[in-house]
């Protein structure tokens, strides 16, 4: 019978209360880009008790952000930015801009790693799931920025640190009036990730945007069992509505995988586990299927490791060993997942992410280099040939401050 892969264990009589201290500089090579950790030192913190310097910059806006709306348990504020695209200057991903349209994720995932952004903004990281911050004017600012030179040419990534999709959307429509002006514009070369199935809510715009521009979907699922997706990601959708989402994103004509990610060990790595997911992953039409090992920042391990002590205590203590000194498990542990998903791809005849074609300037002649990437010719066949992996693996990246 198939087991979780095996994690070492600590000492008994270790203190939780020392896992966020003496963090080091992890050197080990990672596609994520350096992200600052909370603020504990430097001019601030001396400043006299009970005063505080003024606010700038995000913290500014979202100290003034006007409150449009309050329900279940969470607040939502109308967020004036500049812009709408984000510049993603490390070459540790496979893209060059980022859009979030929403700050803060209403899933509340347990182990969510952008839960450092809402530090930008003066708030505790606990307030990311209930304190949700709406970009304001997204339609006319996206467009805009879309007509920006640099930006011709390069991938957009949408929903690389929180969910397009997540409740807010249904409401403030966010996400959608960035898509209605991707619609417009010739040449984009755009991916979402989310763990919603109300993506499939715009197909209409997707299959605008696929009739003169490169779009795929990836869906975020972890793992297969309800009720322990439930404990990990509270207020996300199913596991099988968002399997649901693919096969409706596929059966449109729309390319589209599956992220498992992150891969948590002890909780989603059992071998069966993995291999049940990836099996209905082929079943629901994706073209492929990638994973990540968790990566443990100080703000989500303020969350994640006190669900840990509550839910799975035994499995607490040994995540201790791996990540009180280091945001990543070891070297060992990412290659033997990266070894099995691979095998796993192999099986089910699944790809990694498809090659995503250098796109023409809207207003240059494209070049007849005699490959054929017409949206016509992106049927599952010529996207995503299961024994020819492609490109390499797509991650979440961090959003700019």
């Amino acid at each position: 019978m198939a087991t979780a892969t095996t994690i070492p264990t600590t000492p008994q009589n270790s203190s939780y209360k020392g896992v966020l201290r003496g963090r080091r500089k992890d050197s080990t090579p990672t596609l994520f880009p350096d992200v600052p950790v909370q603020r504990d030192s430097g001019p601030d913190a001396l400043l006299p008790p009970g005063s505080r310097p003024e606010r700038v910059g995000i913290a500014r806006l979202a100290s003034s952000s006007p409150l449009a709306d309050a329900k279940r348990g969470t607040e939502y504020f109308l967020l004036p930015v500049r812009s709408i695209l984000n510049h993603c200057d490390s070459d540790r991903v496979p893209f060059s801009w980022t859009v979030n349209p929403y700050r803060g994720c209403e899933f509340g995932c347990q182990y969510c790693y952008a839960r450092y952004t809402h530090e930008y903004m003066e708030l505790d990281s606990a307030d990311f799931e209930r304190k949700i911050y709406v970009k304001q004017d997204a339609g006319p600012l996206a467009g805009r920025d879309l007509g920006m030179e640099k930006v011709q040419g390069e991938h957009i990534a949408i929903g690389t640190a929180t969910d397009p999709y997540q409740p807010a959307e249904r409401e403030f429509g966010t996400t959608r009036a960035i898509l209605e002006q991707m619609a417009t514009r010739k040449g984009l070369s755009v991916s979402i990730t989310t763990k919603s199935n109300q993506v499939v809510r715009d197909l209409d715009l997707l299959l605008r945007i696929a009739a003169h521009s490169t779009v795929h979907v990836n869906l975020s699922i972890t793992t297969l069992r309800p009720r322990l997706a439930r404990m990990l990601e509270p207020r996300a959708p199913r596991p099988d509505l968002r399997l649901q989402a693919v096969r409706e994103l596929r059966d449109a004509g729309i390319a589209a995988g599956v992220f498992a990610m992150p891969v948590l060990p002890g909780l989603t790595d059992a071998e069966a586990d993995l291999d049940a997911l990836a099996r209905a992953s082929r079943d629901a039409g994706a073209q492929w299927f990638a994973a990540r090992v968790l990566y443990l920042m100080p703000s989500a391990q303020k969350q994640f490791l006190p669900f840990l002590y509550a839910k799975f205590p035994k499995l607490a203590r040994r995540y201790r060993e791996w990540f009180s000194h280091s945001n990543y498990a070891p070297e060992s542990y990412q290659r033997e997942i990266s070894g099995r998903i691979a095998a796993l791809r192999t099986k089910y005849h699944l790809g990694k992410l498809p090659i995503e074609p250098a796109r023409p300037r809207e207003d240059a002649p494209q070049l007849n280099l005699g490959l054929d990437f017409t949206p016509a010719a992106q049927s599952p066949q010529r996207l995503t040939d299961a024994r020819s992996p492609q490109s390499p693996l797509r991650v979440l990246t961090n959003e700019d401050r």
